[in-house]
């Protein structure tokens, strides 16, 4: 599949994807255009994410921004030459230190590159990413679809994509990550497009903030 580039390929497989699924289209109409979210590969777009893991968006932008304050560059060196210090004073907390000192190392060391990463078959990328401490699936899965452009990967342990099925589908309860990974097989192959279009829904309909964790 095309990797997602620029608006016009985020406009482009949304079309595909009301065509695949038809039951869409009052989502789409709902919340209009589609942003295209897409950022460099590297250490900088993935601490981002590992930095929102597992808190609200608020406060991962709070975190963010003193990380951002404190590590310049936004590289693999510089993180691990601020050192625990300054990590305890941008927020981190042990294990995302422990997770970004990880990944930092293996940046550093050459054991891993990012940016040969996003260019690997999704199944292969997202192996190589959550092999490291503290990388899961759900953090491995946002990486591809917004530093790779990855135009087929469906975050489904992601809550607010999993709230904003339940609503777009009228559900009684919220569906786990199973429930939405099966139901997006379905959109397939433009589950990033799919992605895209329930955080958009989420942020309209629920919070009106953005549920995407970036």
């Amino acid at each position: 599949m095309k990797p997602i580039r620029n608006i016009e390929d985020v406009n482009d497989g949304l079309k595909q994807l009301l065509k695949l699924d038809p039951n869409l289209l009052a989502i789409a109409k709902q919340v209009g255009d589609l942003p295209l979210r897409l950022q460099e590969p590297g250490f900088a777009g993935l601490a981002r994410i590992v930095i929102g893991q597992q808190v609200s968006t608020a406060s991962a932008a709070a975190i963010h921004a003193r990380f951002v304050k404190h590590i310049s560059p936004l590289t693999p060196s510089a993180f691990l030459e601020a050192g625990e210090p300054a990590w305890i004073e941008i927020g981190l907390s042990r294990a995302k230190q422990s997770t970004l000192e990880g990944l930092a190392k293996v940046l550093t060391s050459g054991e891993l590159d990012l940016a040969l990463v996003t260019q690997l078959p999704a199944e292969d990328a997202i192996a190589q990413l959550t092999a490291l401490k503290g990388i899961g699936p759900w953090t491995a899965e946002v990486y591809l679809l917004f530093s790779a452009g990855h135009p087929d990967i469906f975050p489904a342990g992601d809550l607010a994509l999993q709230e904003a099925i339940k609503m777009a589908f009228n559900l009684d309860t919220r569906p786990d990550e199973k429930e939405v990974r099966n139901k997006a097989v379905k959109w397939s192959p433009y589950r990033g497009i799919a992605a895209r279009l329930f955080w958009a829904y989420y942020r309209d309909v629920k919070t009106g903030r953005e549920g995407v964790p970036l």
